[in-house]
């Protein structure tokens, strides 16, 4: 994506995105409802043009790729048939892409649903038939795989199972772009996190990256006798705590307040921390609402 921009009457949902994603990386889009994390995976997938700038997939236009089957999705609702089987339905896709029984079977079981393969759609679970989306996304083999939420609906055991498969597909060299309202599952599989605000991209990087951007690091140590105003004139801090014998300071940039401590002082037992990343999404939001 090159300085893409997309426009609803006067609302601007997608504000100047760029973004390269290299093959093999497991990215999230992280952002608050209305950051514009929809449109921009609707543009990814051709199935809306941007007003400004340019998208391309593998030197293509998304349709193309789209087309091409270098592309699947599984998107949040939609596209499923309540009266076929689980198994009818993943033969009915395996026919439009060319795929023969064998696929069938390796996608059914890729997704977890080898034992309900006789269900009726309709019968079947949120969770389930949000596995079923990923049984069909998996068929044409895509490069790239895109997610809309792709765990709603799941319990803990199919979220994980879900993702373990994910990962598996990532070691193999598939890409995975996915949206997600989950953000421990970001922070646990997601080699990259791109944050974005009102169409923006306003983080982009590791979890442990985003985390001390958004958020900072804080240092804790045992420093008997210290005071919250002493530790407030360390470099770089922003705030401190004391409780006891231990002082926690959290700042941007950790590393002058560590090496103070550890060359001014008589702290001891020191380590540094990063907040997770449900507080790094909060505190970007109340920065960019400030």
């Amino acid at each position: 994506m090159d300085g893409v921009v997309k426009r609803f009457g006067a609302v601007t949902a997608v504000d100047g995105v760029s973004l390269t994603i290299r093959p093999g990386e497991v990215v999230a889009l992280l952002g608050p409802n209305g950051a514009g994390k929809t449109t921009t995976i609707d543009m990814l997938l051709g199935l809306s043009r941007p007003d400004g700038g340019r998208v391309s997939i593998y030197g293509r236009a998304p349709q193309e790729a789209v087309a091409l089957g270098l592309v699947s999705a599984v998107m949040q609702t939609g596209g499923l048939l309540k009266d076929y089987t689980v198994e009818e339905t993943v033969r009915l896709t395996a026919v439009l892409f060319g795929r023969g029984r064998a696929q069938v079977d390796a996608a059914l079981e890729r997704a977890g649903l080898t034992e309900i393969r006789k269900r009726l759609v309709g019968k079947c679970s949120g969770g389930q038939q949000q596995r079923l989306r990923f049984a069909m996304a998996l068929l044409p083999d895509p490069e790239l795989l895109i997610l809309d939420e792709p765990t709603t609906g799941m319990d803990v055991s199919g979220r994980h199972d879900f993702w373990s498969a994910i990962r598996q597909d990532a070691r193999g060299g598939r890409t995975v772009i996915f949206a997600t309202h989950y953000l421990d599952e970001a922070d646990a599989y997601a080699d990259r996190i791109v944050f974005v605000r009102r169409g923006r991209v306003v983080a982009d990087g590791t979890a442990a990256e985003v985390k001390a951007l958004a958020a900072g690091r804080t240092v804790r140590a045992t420093l008997p006798g210290a005071t919250v105003e002493e530790l407030l004139a360390l470099p770089g801090a922003e705030n401190a705590e004391v409780r006891g014998d231990q002082i926690y300071v959290h700042a941007r940039d950790t590393d002058p307040v560590a090496r103070h401590l550890l060359t001014r002082t008589a702290a001891r037992d020191l380590e540094i921390t990063s907040r997770n990343l449900e507080e790094a999404f909060l505190t970007l939001t109340a920065e960019e609402q400030s």
